[in-house]
């Protein structure tokens, strides 16, 4: 395969072919906001990497022994929201997820405004986990 390398030698075209195609979605401008980037980079990320986010989720399920399966579905969501939040490694092996998917401009503006990226990425990638909660689950049983 033959992909244009940008200038950091990142071969933008193959991530972005990679990306599923989310309905009303326009590339941000030159002028571009963080909700911009939220709607034409995060969300199709994490699209294209759920199975691989809920499976490291459901990882860190088992590995910190948490009573995932027994919990009502409140629970659940409450549980997984609270991993989330307070398990950094956790949060920086999504943020990682997801951020080794972008093209060159995409880690440019990441890098400018990686405070407020970081923290939608977790609030969606918190979000995408809870409402597959079953799933989740499901994983953390199989293995």
């Amino acid at each position: 395969m033959s992909a244009e390398l940008s200038d950091a030698g990142r071969p933008d075209a193959a991530l972005l072919a990679l990306r599923p195609v989310l309905p009303a979605v326009l590339p941000p401008s030159g002028n571009a906001t963080p909700a911009d980037f939220l709607h034409h980079t995060l969300r199709p990320v994490l699209k294209l990497q759920n199975d691989v986010l809920l499976a490291v989720v459901a990882d860190f399920v088992r590995d910190h022994h948490i009573a995932l399966a027994g919990a009502s579905a409140t629970e659940q969501h409450r549980l997984l929201a609270e991993l989330l939040t307070r398990n950094t490694k956790l949060r920086y092996t999504v943020v990682g997820l997801i951020c080794g998917l972008y093209t060159a401009a995409e880690l440019a503006y990441y890098r400018e405004h990686r405070s407020e990226l970081n923290r939608r990425l977790l609030e969606l990638a918190t979000r995408r986990v809870q409402d597959q909660a079953a799933t989740v689950v499901a994983l953390t049983l199989a293995l």
